[in-house]
């Protein structure tokens, strides 16, 4: 039985601007297995956001296989790659993408309010999701009331709360302090720990060593992945010569 829930096979993305063709992905291969703890990494230009974006079901590839938890969705159009997305994928941002005007509760029901969930079970389940990451004393706050650390855990939250087969996380410290990063690293682990799969995006050695794998990135393609031995540490020193 294959446990992969992700399987990329020759991945190609080319942007085309005028007659130039921009080669994005060139052939990337890659497998993640279900509960794996996998950090994308490489410098601006590497194709690390590229491939988010596709994994995420953001984008679709030029040339080559996806497979996302038993569904190939290399040929989904767009309504489909939106339904995949709210049922399968949960995000989590640098810039942390809460609506302002809505509260802790509101901005956590909304992936359920795509799904056609009854208001009830959105209630009982957003509430649920919040109290997993110790904010059920902060529901009824908006955005702008709330510190950076608990805004990124409003969207952990939110992430969680459609029970999404993998958790997208891009740059989720880029925003944050050095304690407050290592708080919402130590959140990621304790999602990890609870049987979900997390794939990671950064440009930082000191988040990626968290992950169980460290997937390297160079010119639209892997140069090498790492099996990380130590990621189960006690996390600390995020940031560190920054």
């Amino acid at each position: 039985m294959n446990s992969s829930i992700i399987s990329l096979e020759n991945i190609v993305k080319n942007y085309y601007v005028g007659t130039i063709t921009v080669r994005a992905l060139r052939s990337v291969s890659l497998e993640i297995k279900k509960n794996e703890y996998v950090a994308i990494m490489g410098p601006s230009g590497s194709g690390k956001s590229t491939l988010m974006n596709l994994i995420g079901c953001l984008d679709t590839a030029t040339d080559g296989r996806y497979v996302l938890n038993g569904k190939d969705v290399s040929k989904m159009e767009d309504n489909q790659l939106a339904e995949i997305r709210n049922s399968e994928i949960g995000f989590v941002f640098q810039t942390f993408n809460l609506l302002p005007r809505y509260t802790a509760l509101e901005n956590v029901m909304l992936p359920l309010v795509y799904a056609g969930v009854s208001k009830s079970t959105r209630v009982e389940r957003a509430k649920g999701a919040l109290a997993d990451v110790g904010l059920e004393d902060r529901m009824h706050h908006k955005p702008n009331e709330l510190s950076g650390g608990q805004r990124q855990r409003v969207a952990v939250a939110r992430a969680l709360v459609n029970k999404p087969s993998i958790i997208l996380a891009d740059e989720p410290t880029g925003n944050l302090d050095s304690k407050t990063s290592i708080d919402i690293m130590r959140l990621v682990r304790e999602i990890h720990e609870l049987g979900n799969t997390i794939i990671l995006v950064t440009h930082e050695e000191s988040i990626a060593k968290n992950a169980q794998k460290i997937v390297r990135l160079i010119d639209g393609e892997v140069e090498r992945i790492e099996m990380n031995e130590h990621h189960e540490k006690e996390i600390g020193d995020i940031h560190k010569g920054r």
